[in-house]
């Protein structure tokens, strides 16, 4: 007999039927959506901005570039992309659709719309055709995903050759007394300012246990490459809380 019990894989800290994943986190992404920008100012005390322009600089948009910001949000590293293009469109990839709506009623939706696309979708299976992109972006969003390699797989699809893949994410401290300090801070106080701002606690308790349940550097370098990507590489931010990776389609 076969065995036909379904794959499993991790919401946090939690095993579940891969089947149940997308629908929680887009349970999880949906309930801050209103909140999430503010959260994102309060958890990194503002130094995710400082992470997101670290990405622009090593990015360094071309004018005239079309972006795919995929789990793009409320569309902030969209609005850098084009500013600092100066000329182009971005398309905001996003699984939760108040997220999408959070992010056009932003001002700098308004200012650049004739720009902007927002679309409701799956990183695992990309609404666009091969070749479609000059660049690929996802930010905080791609342990979120079922199977992060087919969503990579996804991305080297849908660029054009020449095309850049630039991956921001939460990752491991290499420094074990360092780690363990921003573990009391992220499990001890993220959800409880989870629960002052967006009130709700249980969602940024998922997002902490994600981050822990994500591969480090190397391991995750390694799946770059496997969707193809040459010249891959990555760059720590604040000593490996975040990290940058880079891979081109040649």
């Amino acid at each position: 007999m076969s065995d036909q019990s379904p794959k499993t894989t991790h919401f946090g800290f939690t095993d579940i039927p891969e089947s149940e994943k997308a629908g929680r986190v887009r349970g999880v992404f949906g309930s801050v959506a209103s909140k999430y920008d503010v959260m994102n100012d309060a958890m990194s005390f503002g130094i995710h901005r400082i992470w997101k322009d670290a990405m622009m600089d090593w990015l360094a948009p071309r004018p005239g570039s079309k972006l795919l910001d995929v789990a793009g949000g409320t569309g902030d590293v969209s609005f850098r992309f084009l500013k600092r293009a100066g000329s182009g469109h971005a398309t905001v990839l996003d699984l939760t659709e108040p997220m999408l709506i959070a992010g056009r009623q932003r001002a700098e939706a308004d200012a650049m719309a004739d720009q902007l696309d927002w679309v409701v979708g799956d990183a695992m299976a990309l609404p666009f055709k091969d070749n479609s992109f000059d660049v690929y972006t996802i930010s905080f969003g791609i342990r979120n995903v079922t199977r992060p390699q087919e969503a990579l797989n996804e991305a080297y699809r849908v660029l054009r050759p020449g095309g850049r893949l630039m991956v921001l994410e939460f990752s491991q401290i290499p420094n074990d007394m360092m780690q363990k300090v921003y573990d009391l801070y992220s499990f001890n106080i993220i959800p409880k300012m989870g629960k002052l701002i967006a009130n709700d606690a249980d969602s940024y308790q998922y997002l902490v246990e994600s981050i822990r349940k994500f591969p480090d550097q190397d391991t995750f370098l390694s799946m770059v490459r496997a969707a193809g990507f040459e010249n891959a590489k990555y760059r720590n931010l604040s000593m490996g809380i975040a990290c940058l990776h880079s891979g081109w389609k040649i």
